[in-house]
């Protein structure tokens, strides 16, 4: 058992030794040649390829199970296109790719598992995208082609090559702009030839540029198609041929021959050249008739010559046909043209224009006239004549009148040989005394075909005589002055001034004014000078603007007008004013009381006025707004029983001295006695009402707004409720035409209103009456410009007393017993009216003999105070 046990232990070794032994290689997997993972066997890839583009993975294994790693190497010094990572076996292009370089690429790729490694060789092969341009093999270039090639014939065979393969390797030829040129060539042989029925002409073009363009088919790069071209560009020179006659130069041609023309002298000379100018012949020169036998001409030079005197011309144009050969080398004539020569026989330009008056040449012509002519009137005080001694064409000369402005213009404008010269007014304002004295002219007179220009000129001297053409103007279209009030009679206002330009008396001006505003002042006739009337006295608070107009005239009557305005500048001559000097106010607790006088000056700031409290008694109790006038209590006042605290006079009545000061320069005041009964609001009689008519008394506008609002709501709403009850009724079908119902009335609650037209039972509320005369009142005012040392007010002596009178009937009804009827088709709203109140005269006796006793104890009582 235990020898069992030790062959099986060795049976297990030698087991294991031959496993380890027996190590099988790796391999790779073959996976075809459409696989992008194997061992890259028949792998292609197209060589526009993105450096950088992960293009294949090398996929392999090893018997064992054991972990492979990947190799890739290139031949010796050749260009390593590929990496490879060892791990995962994928490759990587790292150069850019050119299959018109290299067309395939070697590659040894290994794996290895540690032990074994297995390496095999590869070729890539670089597929063709279409990357490269057509090239030119015999481009640019330059030919040579005769003129006379016929349409048709090639003239170059362009070629060109793309390195490229399939259709980016096929090349096609165009012309740039083939529509407008002369030749055409074929797309596939790159032949050039002439276009039929064209044909090259060396006199309109001596070199042609064409520009030839090469173009692949076309193909794929980058993942799209892709089209390249190039362009160069063919010189054809064309070759002169002997196909065009003679052609003159300058033409057309014209000679002349004066007057002092000699035999001999040439009169024109021609130039012809071979319009062949590339390989040009001489030129012969000949007569082919018209010359009559008076000219000659240089077979050689073309110069024509006189062969007699002048005076002896039959003609005065010669027309002649003159005749160029062109001179092959064997001296026979070949190609020949024509052209014609006019000779006129034209006089000597030697006479300028000449100016004449009545006594023979003149230079100078003088005209005394009244301004301002008629337009179109003849100057007939000016008698020229112009002249011209030539003949023909240089007879003919023209005219113009030179100087100020177009005042004037000359008939006729062209003169052939002899005119008599005509003036005419063109401009009748521009002519003006009053601009111009004198007006001063140059006629001048111009050969217009010479080419001398011979010209003549004459003064033309106007002297104007002035007349009454103008109205005296005013410096200004109106005059703005002030002066101040109460200035003395024959104060200066202003001073206007017009002119008139015209001359002597014509220029004399007279002032005159008139207007509205003109009774207050006076002017001086010649000086124009306004001051005012000697009685007059202006005052602003009557009238503080004046406006009125000056008119200036000259002898004649002519005239214009200026308006005249006048400001009256209010001085602080007046004082402001009370209505009285004593005033009686009553002042509800909580409400201002106020006061108003008036300054009757015209501007601000001497009419307004400040106000303040001069004196009170006691003292410290009343503000004042000093603008308003409005007094009021001290702010800590805020009941009757601090009044009677401050005083021991039991009807809380004070009197107030109170001072009204404008604010003008000098500044005038005047002062009032306030006497100010204070109470309280629930005193007065007749609730809210009493209260707010109280309040309101110095506003009666909005006492009767107020009473206004309140009958108007009446109204509205007694319409609505009989419009309401009518229509009710109607659509009930319980009013008819013609029928009255009657009702019972329905007894309805009285309506207690409080009238305000209802005097208030308040003892308070007094009447005021007339006083019987008392002592004088003495009141120092201090602030009245200090020119008056006390103002004495005198109270007017009252009349007796007497019941004031009886207050306004009541309204016709009492709306706390309006009785109402139905209304129907023919019914109204009707009141029933009340009777009168009757009225108390013993009530109002009484009161107004009280009233008139407090009075006259305040008037005594404000004496002793002053």
């Amino acid at each position: 058992m235990k020898n069992v046990k030790i062959h099986f232990s060795l049976l297990f070794v030698l087991v294991h030794i031959c496993h380890a032994q027996a190590d099988f290689a790796p391999y790779f997997f073959d996976n075809g040649p459409y696989s992008r993972n194997g061992n890259l066997a028949l792998f292609s890839l197209s060589e526009d390829t993105a450096v950088g583009t992960h293009i294949y993975s090398l996929n392999g294994t090893d018997p064992e199970g054991q972990e492979v790693s990947y190799g890739l190497d290139f031949e010796p010094g050749s260009k390593e296109y590929f990496w490879v990572d060892p791990k995962s076996g994928n490759i990587t292009l790292v150069e850019k790719l050119d299959r018109e370089k290299e067309d395939s690429i070697e590659v040894l790729v290994s794996i290895t598992d540690g032990r074994s490694k297995v390496v095999e060789r590869v070729t890539i092969f670089v597929m063709d995208a279409n990357d490269e341009r057509p090239e030119f093999q015999n481009m640019p270039a330059i030919v040579d082609v005769l003129e006379t090639t016929v349409f048709g014939s090639s003239i170059y065979k362009v070629e060109a090559v793309d390195r490229d393969t399939g259709s980016g390797g096929s090349v096609t030829y165009y012309l740039q702009n083939s529509q407008s040129g002369l030749f055409t060539i074929d797309r596939h042989s790159g032949v050039l030839r002439i276009k039929p029925g064209e044909k090259l002409d060396y006199e309109t073009s001596k070199t042609h540029f064409v520009t030839v363009i090469a173009k692949d088919g076309g193909g794929n790069f980058n993942g799209r198609e892709q089209f390249l071209s190039s362009t160069a560009t063919l010189t054809i020179n064309v070759i002169d041929a002997q196909d065009t006659p003679p052609s003159f130069i300058g033409t057309p041609y014209f000679g002349y021959i004066h007057e002092i023309s000699l035999p001999g002298s040439v009169i024109f000379t021609v130039l012809a050249k071979d319009g062949d100018v590339g390989n040009p012949n001489p030129i012969s020169y000949s007569f082919d008739g018209g010359d009559d036998g008076v000219f000659r001409i240089n077979e050689t030079s073309g110069s024509i010559t006189l062969l007699s005197h002048p005076m002896y011309l039959k003609r005065e144009i010669f027309n002649i046909v003159v005749k160029a050969t062109e001179v092959g080398p064997d001296s026979s004539p070949m190609d020949y043209g024509f052209t014609t020569v006019v000779i006129r026989v034209v006089d000597l330009n030697n006479n300028p224009p000449t100016f004449y008056g009545e006594k023979g040449p003149q230079n100078m012509f003088e005209l005394t006239m009244y301004e301002h002519p008629p337009e179109g009137e003849i100057l007939r005080g000016l008698k020229i004549t112009v002249n011209d001694s030539d003949q023909g064409a240089n007879a003919k000369f023209s005219l113009r009148l030179i100087g100020p402005g177009r005042m004037l213009r000359v008939i006729p404008e062209s003169v052939l040989n002899e005119a008599q010269v005509t003036i005419l007014v063109e401009d009748s304002t521009a002519m003006d005394y009053e601009k111009h004295h004198f007006l001063t002219y140059k006629l001048l007179a111009v050969e217009i075909d010479t080419p001398e220009r011979f010209s003549a000129t004459a003064d033309i001297i106007i002297h104007l005589l002035d007349t009454n053409d103008n109205a005296p103007k005013f410096s200004s279209d109106y005059y703005v002055a002030r002066i101040p009030e109460n200035s003395p009679g024959g104060s200066n206002v202003v001073s206007v001034t017009a002119t008139d330009p015209d001359s002597g008396f014509w220029g004399e001006v007279n002032y005159s004014i008139y207007g509205s505003g003109a009774d207050m002042f006076l002017i001086q006739p010649t000086s124009g000078i306004i001051y005012t009337q000697p009685w007059a006295s202006l005052d602003a608070e009557v009238r503080a603007k004046y406006n009125f107009y000056v008119k200036a005239e000259d002898t004649e009557g002519k005239y214009s007008l200026a308006e005249i305005f006048v400001t009256v500048l209010d001085l602080n001559d007046h004082p402001p004013e009370f209505n009285e000097n004593f005033l009686e106010k009553t002042m509800v607790l909580g409400a201002p009381v106020k006061i108003e006088a008036v300054d009757d000056d015209a501007e601000e700031p001497n009419n307004v006025i400040e106000y303040s409290i001069m004196k009170a008694d006691p003292d410290n109790i009343f503000d004042i707004n000093a603008d308003t006038g409005e007094i009021v209590l001290k702010s800590y006042i805020k009941s009757m029983d601090i009044v009677q605290n401050i005083t021991k006079q039991k009807d809380c009545t004070w009197s107030v001295v109170v001072q009204a000061r404008d604010r003008g320069q000098p500044s005038f005041s005047t002062t009032a006695v306030i006497k100010i009964d204070i109470t309280e609001a629930n005193k007065l009689k007749g609730g809210p009402w009493a209260s707010f008519i109280m309040q309101s008394r110095d506003n009666p506008l909005q006492i009767l707004g107020m009473l206004a609002g309140a009958i108007s709501v009446m109204v509205i709403v007694t319409v609505i409720i009989s419009t309401g009850m009518f229509l009710r009724n109607k659509k009930a079908n319980r009013i008819l035409p013609n029928r009255r119902i009657k009702k019972k009335h329905r007894q309805q609650q009285n309506w207690n209103f409080k009238s305000p037209f209802k005097k208030p039972e308040n003892p308070e509320e007094k009447f005021h009456v007339a006083e019987e005369p008392g002592p004088e009142v003495v009141v120092e005012n201090v602030n009245y410009n200090n020119n008056i040392s006390n103002v004495v007010r005198h109270w007017s002596p009252p009349p007796p007393p007497c019941a004031p009178s009886l207050p306004p009937p009541p309204p016709s009804y009492i709306p706390g017993n309006r009785q109402w009827v139905v209304p129907t088709v023919s019914a109204a709203v009707a009141a029933k009216p009340k009777k009168k109140p009757q009225m108390n005269r013993r009530d109002t006796v009484d009161r107004a003999l009280v009233s008139e006793l407090k009075m006259r104890l305040e008037q005594m009582r404000v004496q002793n105070q002053y």
